[in-house]
């Protein structure tokens, strides 16, 4: 990104609302966000002092899910769409230790993503890694922005965590689920995560969270998050609670409602 693209991006930076890369962000513990940000989390925390947790099990998925695709179905291509900003083992960092020439490309709308991209922007010499600004209600800009590093008339792992959730019923998600999937050749896999609406604390944080946020997020059933793989092969454990989808070390079984799900399907 040229120093031009960073100050149009900084110009579009609006501090006065928390945005939901930002305020995972600071759940994780980073440092890329704002006072509106940090109060925004802190509100949630205390409603739901959990969900710091949630948002690491979110990124641990992410991790083995990736590993996963990587080293056992042996994809190499990936298209990673709401990024968020980076933290550790980003999808490039995982992908490439399993398989060096691993190609990346990260979507994201968030403009403080954006300026932060260069930290996305590392690779191996045999990879590469790109970012797009792009949002996920526009899937034909996405495809036709990856299709410039990423050959997608072979296999390509779709990772989508915490940004369906973005996107409301009425503006179609499954359906924009499916023109990426459509796009993409048979022996892609798609790993989705959301937060689900079975924890009354966590209902409760997220309403409180979108009276303030830019943009809204929309808790859904379980049920309803797994109909984004329909028409697809599901990996097993199948539509499972975040930390019970393929359980490293550090898994363990959540106690009370369940906060997330998870999965991982193949395209046939």
């Amino acid at each position: 990104m040229d120093d031009q693209s960073a100050r149009s991006a900084w110009e579009r930076v609006d501090t006065t609302k928390p945005h939901s890369a930002r305020v995972w962000d600071y759940l994780l513990g980073g440092k890329n966000n704002y006072a509106v940000d940090k109060e925004a989390g802190d509100t949630i925390l205390d409603l739901f002092p959990a969900f710091a947790e949630v948002a690491r099990l979110q990124r641990r998925f992410l991790n083995r899910a990736v590993r996963f695709l990587a080293g056992e179905v042996g994809i190499r291509q990936f298209l990673d769409i709401g990024t968020g900003l980076p933290t550790a083992n980003n999808t490039h960092e995982v992908a490439q230790s399993v398989a060096p020439e691993s190609r990346i490309v990260y979507v994201d709308n968030d403009p403080l993503v954006l300026v932060h991209a260069r930290a996305l922007l590392t690779s191996t010499p045999e990879g590469v890694t790109e970012y797009l600004d792009a949002d996920v209600r526009d899937p034909d800009r996405i495809l036709e922005g990856a299709a410039k590093v990423l050959d997608l008339s072979r296999p390509v792992g779709l990772t989508m965590l915490s940004i369906m959730g973005q996107v409301s019923d009425d503006e179609d998600p499954n359906g924009i689920v499916t023109r990426l999937l459509d796009r993409l050749p048979s022996g892609s896999h798609l790993a989705l995560s959301d937060g689900v609406n079975a924890n009354p604390a966590l209902v409760a944080a997220v309403e409180s969270y979108n009276s303030r946020a830019a943009y809204p997020y929309h808790l859904r059933a379980p049920e309803r998050i797994a109909t984004f793989f329909e028409g697809l092969e599901l990996v097993e454990p199948g539509v499972v609670p975040t930390p019970q989808w393929r359980p490293g070390p550090e898994g363990h079984t959540p106690s009370g409602p369940v906060s997330a799900v998870c999965g991982v399907g193949r395209k046939p």
